[in-house]
């Protein structure tokens, strides 16, 4: 029996018995989405859900966001210094594995959406996460597993061992991470029920908070583990945040009674090919002019476990031929073959994704961008990290993007939020895409302050005749904090937003896919950065020129490599607008 079948029953009684509740007792006792608690009874508002559980999930997101960038935000130094990687293997090898971190969240989407859910996908994932963990602090902390200092300007090669267990480690991080990632926020916001309209202002408000705790993990990681790590040691600067995965898990499963679950559906990606061959099969029937000819289930919910019903829409008509009842399909069992009719809802999941995608490739851009740390923190090695009697590690400029993102978040939920709302009429302020494109045009304005700074940087380096020294420049490195400021200002407007489009416009059963979309972006902008990365170097390399982003710095030109970002950006800006400018939004 599941959880909608149950209230009904205790709603109307089952035939023998007096019905338990009048039906608006019903409404305000259970959740409307059909949620479910730990014990797969249908969920009630008082017992589950809502920010009690929330706060357990927001403190897991805590201190696995501490974990992660305690290895992500110094991880360049680590590779350039221990494993004697020069600049651009550096920053290419960090690229590649934050790309790779976000990659795997599709795994991990699938596997919720389809067979675990949610709750133990994220078990299962934080495992192997920890694991990961372990084997890089191990790594870190064994002589033998490190390669010899560097004798002058003589740095051994490390082995193949030493390359294969720091590796290891760093990609089972990967793979955990990647699993957890597009399940706990979406479990997260899960524990409100947007068929009612007050949970649903708390869901919009949770994804704003979510995404302060992922920044409190990185602002602790970006002062105190990076300063740990550069002067007292990589082993315990790697297992601190390997006990703060350990303390993440001991928080989530503190809280398995209060949450809410939803049903796993089945594989969203069997439910689309189903769609697409069933499309196919019947091109040449021609479609009903009523739409209301077209199959769906009777029921109230979907034939779709965990998935309420979508409305037709007209747009992508070809598709709506997976639902025509043929004459075929009405002598069988409708639900008999799912490749040769398909409902509704279905098709409506279909178009969904179709018509998400392209605002989901206009973000790539913007994750592009973002994978410009690793080059912050190489520019920051060349200017002058003193700051009074202190040497600021380049890494910890980080901590001005986290407190970035904590302010703006405040004042975009308790100021921006409020006043929008009295303009534009809607509960959330701004729709979500309005939101993103505030960011995109932030992001432009990042490019562009580095760009300043490194201008500034190669002309000091000009005037003190340190072209051709591999040293840092007479240039205060707090001259980096606006780009980290806008940088933070456009997270808090485009990745928030991404993710609460994403989760807002997705099918019922394919929240944890469109959340690992979302997060994809990451992974395909980290990709796209990279080969940026290498074609600039090859082909600002000929004829023997030292480049833009050579190992010396003061050599490059990193600041027409900024500028063609910002172009970039802006291009993409514009794509971007006519892409929001086009979409509709889904009927449920």
């Amino acid at each position: 029996m599941d959880a909608a079948e149950e209230r009904r029953l205790l709603v109307q009684g089952d035939g023998d018995h007096e019905p338990l509740l009048l039906p608006s007792q019903d409404a305000s006792v259970y959740t409307g989405d059909g949620s479910v608690d730990i014990k797969g009874r249908p969920a009630t508002r008082r017992a589950t859900g809502n920010w009690r559980a929330c706060f357990f999930i927001l403190g897991t997101e805590c201190c696995e966001r501490l974990a992660y960038y305690g290895i992500a935000t110094n991880l360049v130094t680590y590779l350039k210094i221990k494993l004697h990687q020069g600049n651009l293997e550096a920053a290419r090898n960090v690229i590649t594995w934050q790309g790779t971190c976000y990659l795997t969240t599709l795994v991990g989407a699938i596997l919720a959406d389809s067979y675990w859910g949610k709750y133990w996908t994220i078990a299962v994932f934080s495992s192997i996460y920890f694991i990961g963990l372990a084997g890089l602090t191990i790594s870190a902390s064994l002589p033998a597993l490190q390669p010899p200092s560097c004798l002058g300007s003589v740095c051994p090669e490390p082995s193949l061992l030493q390359n294969g267990t720091f590796f290891l480690g760093l990609y089972m991080i990967a793979l955990g991470t990647g699993g957890i990632k597009p399940c706990v926020s979406s479990f997260g916001a899960d524990q409100f029920d947007d068929s009612d309209p007050t949970e649903r202002v708390k869901q919009g408000s949770f994804f704003n908070w979510f995404y302060f705790c992922i920044n409190v993990g990185a602002l602790l990681s970006g002062t105190v583990i990076v300063w740990i790590q550069d002067n007292s040691g990589w082993g315990i600067g790697f297992a601190i945040p390997t006990v703060f995965m350990a303390l993440a898990i001991a928080s989530f499963f503190s809280a398995s009674n209060m949450y809410r679950f939803q049903k796993p559906g089945g594989s969203p990606i069997t439910r689309v090919c189903q769609v697409v061959v069933a499309a196919f099969r019947k091109w040449h029937i021609e479609l009903p002019l009523d739409a209301s000819l077209l199959y769906e289930v009777d029921s109230q919910n979907s034939a779709i476990e965990g998935s309420r019903k979508l409305e037709h829409t007209s747009e992508l008509e070809f598709l709506d031929k997976a639902a025509i009842i043929s004459s075929t399909d009405a002598k069988s069992d409708f639900s008999a073959n799912p490749w040769r009719l398909c409902t509704v809802t279905q098709v409506e999941e279909l178009k969904i994704l179709v018509r998400m995608f392209p605002v989901w490739a206009t973000t790539i851009i913007f994750s592009a961008v973002f994978a410009q740390s690793s080059v912050f923190v190489e520019q920051g090695m060349v200017l002058d990290k003193r700051v009074g009697s202190f040497d600021i590690p380049p890494a910890s400029l980080f901590t001005f993007n986290g407190i970035s993102v904590m302010i703006w978040i405040a004042i975009y939920d308790r100021v921006l939020i409020p006043i929008a709302r009295k303009f534009t009429g809607r509960e959330k302020g701004f729709s979500e895409l309005q939101r993103m494109g505030i960011g995109l045009a932030l992001s432009i304005a990042t490019m562009v302050s580095a760009a300043l700074v490194e201008l500034k940087r190669l002309e000091i380096a000009r005037t003190e005749g340190l072209i051709h020294e591999n040293v840092a420049v007479p240039m205060s490195i707090l001259w980096q904090i606006p780009q980290y400021c806008f940088a933070g200002a456009a997270e808090v407007f485009t990745a928030i937003g991404q993710v609460e489009f994403f989760y807002s416009q997705a099918p019922d059963a394919m929240r944890s896919l469109c959340a690992a979309l979302a997060l994809v972006t990451v992974t395909v902008g980290s990709y796209l950065s990279s080969i940026i990365l290498t074609l600039v170097s090859y082909l600002t390399t000929q004829g023997g020129d030292a480049g833009w982003i050579p190992d010396n710095l003061n050599e490059g030109h990193l600041d027409r490599f900024f500028w063609l970002m910002a172009g970039i950006s802006f291009v993409n800006l514009l794509v971007y607008i006519g892409c929001a400018m086009r979409y509709k939004y889904k009927n449920s």
